[in-house]
């Protein structure tokens, strides 16, 4: 009698098998790191502000952009984004950009 194949172990060998193929080639990890990269500062930001318990406005000011390009960019997600966009929060996060008592960057 033959044996009995389990789907999910199946599965999970053809996604190794893809995922394999996919990321050899150069083009295919670069576009996914770059995409990783971007989802990753998004949820960090959306985190950090709830946490810090600040409003949109301020952290707007925080990053020096305006209240309504902050907020396009959240109703975009992090596909609204380019690496470049977040720039002003990355040269500022390690300096407690979202400290609640801290005044705006001159």
């Amino acid at each position: 009698m033959p044996e009995k194949q389990n789907p999910v172990s199946e599965g999970e060998r053809a996604y190794t098998r893809w995922r394999d193929r996919f990321f050899s080639a150069p083009e295919n990890r670069r576009i996914y790191e770059e995409e990783a990269a971007k989802s990753e500062l998004w949820l960090q930001l959306v985190e950090a502000r709830m946490a810090a318990g600040i409003a949109q406005m301020e952290l707007a000011k925080r990053l020096g952009v305006t209240q309504s390009q902050l907020a396009r960019t959240k109703r975009r997600g992090y596909d609204g984004y380019t690496l470049r966009t977040p720039a002003p929060l990355r040269g500022r996060a390690g300096r407690g950009l979202l400290a609640r008592n801290q005044s705006p960057p001159a």
